[in-house]
């Protein structure tokens, strides 16, 4: 243990590499910083690289006791292992030596409910607690992510010196705020991944029509995701999307990596609860869904080639994808451009309306703005139209639904005739466009004063008995439609 004139402001448990570079980004900001993990190579390997990028202020300790009772009072400690049993493990093996007032902080991936059991369960041995969404990845974690801290209000003014220095910077401040109490913090994590599922899924279609459709190569895509970059779609995902089209494949020696990659995507749960969230607090979301969707049907590769013989043996001509020739690539470029920023927007729309549908329901009382502003920099789904959509909530905090901001509104009606024109393209070649063609119908259902739901409550009615409003007088009403229809065919 280090001596007591030297002891670090912060501590940080868990050295995987999203471990390593945070307690490295903390260190190089000026913050003394022990680290500990079970496994001791992985200290000696991080101090290493702590000695390496600039002698940072970095201590290494070897068993639970030393590290906690190497940091300051009160003491705040970071914890970035698996979600699940691994974080419950590695609380009991800390809390044994921490003190009332001090402070475990969860920065994985978790549960927003297990993140609320543990505030409860910590609460009794006087330790505060935080849930702390870490997004960016392992550059962000190194060089400045957007953290999400939820919980204890007491715990995050601790701390939050050293996260507003440690978070991305953007124009309008530090990419970190105090997210709200309980597991509120986890909770925007796992929706801020949702969307990010719902923007991959949308980047990959813009990909697959312009290929398959436009016949487009990959310098030729390159270029393009280039161009967006530079204008309403710039965004980290557009960026790196730009990035991988021009490595090459160093292993074969020929072609480009992109094209010799497995389709199949792997995921690890986040999407999947904010599917569920949304179906749960009634919520529609059919953006993240499709992506969700999309990710499952990728997983069935083998089950894909068997059908795509079947098919093909059965009449269905890959002609009908590769007939290029009559398509404009000009327009068509431009045209997917305009598909891809209006379906982003459902889906970030889809997004927050599932923030403020929970945050009512807990009382957290998010700031939507606010969030949209923490998410300008460091995270995986930072957009240069993030800055717009905290304008939009500033203007109007109420606002029911980001499509009908008066801005988003007049740019969704002057781009639907282009994003209608690249899902029907897609749809006659045979191209499957889930997210684009989800957010389509996502803006026409919302866009419609009235919609055909008034055929599904009589049947609802007719064989349940659920009962249906009525649009010109107040009341629940029920109507025995057999004997009605009976009487009727009797008539005729």
């Amino acid at each position: 243990m280090e001596s007591a004139a030297t002891l670090s402001q912060i501590g940080l448990a868990g050295l995987a590499v999203m471990g390593q570079n945070l307690a490295l980004n903390i260190a190089e900001k000026g913050f003394p910083i022990s680290v500990y993990n079970r496994t001791a190579s992985k200290v000696d390997e991080t101090k290493d690289r702590a000695h390496r990028e600039g002698n940072l202020p970095l201590f290494g300790q070897y068993n639970p006791k030393d590290f906690v009772l190497s940091i300051k009072k009160p003491r705040s400690v970071i914890i970035l292992v698996k979600a699940g049993a691994p974080v419950d493990q590695t609380i009991d093996a800390l809390s044994a030596y921490m003190e009332p007032g001090d402070t475990i902080i969860d920065g994985g991936n978790e549960w927003y409910e297990n993140t609320e059991r543990r505030i409860s369960e910590v609460s009794g041995k006087g330790l505060l607690y935080l849930g702390m969404g870490v997004s960016g990845g392992e550059d962000g974690a190194r060089n400045g992510p957007s953290l999400m801290p939820g919980g204890s209000h007491r715990a995050y003014l601790n701390i939050h010196h050293i996260l507003d220095k440690v978070a991305a910077q953007v124009d309008d401040g530090p990419c970190v705020t105090y997210i709200g109490e309980g597991g509120s913090g986890n909770f925007v994590k796992m929706v801020h991944n949702g969307i990010e599922y719902g923007d991959m899924q949308l980047i990959s279609e813009a990909y697959d029509v312009l290929k398959n459709v436009g016949g487009l190569g990959n310098d030729e895509l390159a270029a393009i995701f280039y161009d967006w970059n530079r204008g309403e779609l710039e965004s980290f995902l557009v960026e790196i999307t730009a990035d991988i089209f021009k490595v090459e494949d160093e292993d074969t020696g020929g072609g480009y990596l992109v094209d010799k990659i497995l389709d199949k995507t792997g995921m690890k749960g986040t999407g999947k609860w904010t599917v569920q969230q949304a179906a749960e607090l009634s919520i529609a979301a059919p953006t993240i869904a499709a992506s969700l969707d999309s990710r499952y049907m990728s997983g069935l590769k083998e089950e894909r080639e068997a059908a795509a013989e079947i098919f093909e043996k059965e009449g269905l001509k890959e002609e009908l994808i590769n007939n290029v020739a009559a398509v404009d690539k000009k327009k068509l470029i431009d045209d997917v451009r305009q598909a891809l920023y209006s379906s982003k927007i459902c889906s970030y729309a889809q997004g927050m309306n599932l923030l403020r549908s929970k945050s009512v329901e807990k009382g957290w009382g998010l700031n939507l703005g606010e969030l949209a502003r923490i998410w300008k920099g460091g995270c995986i789904i930072r957009a240069v139209f993030l800055d717009r959509i905290k304008q939009a909530y500033q203007r109007n905090p109420g606002l029911a639904n980001l499509l009908v901001d008066p801005e988003f509104a007049r740019e969704m009606v002057q781009r639907q005739a282009a994003w209608r024109r690249v899902v029907g393209l897609a749809i006659q070649k045979g191209i499957s466009v889930p997210g684009m063609s989800a957010s389509l119908q996502y803006f026409d259902t919302y866009r419609r004063s009235r919609l055909p739901a008034n055929l599904v409550q009589a049947q609802r009615d007719y064989f349940g008995a659920h009962t249906y409003e009525r649009i010109d007088r107040p009341g629940s009403y029920h109507t025995e439609w057999s004997k009605l229809a009976r009487k009727t065919r009797v008539a005729r």
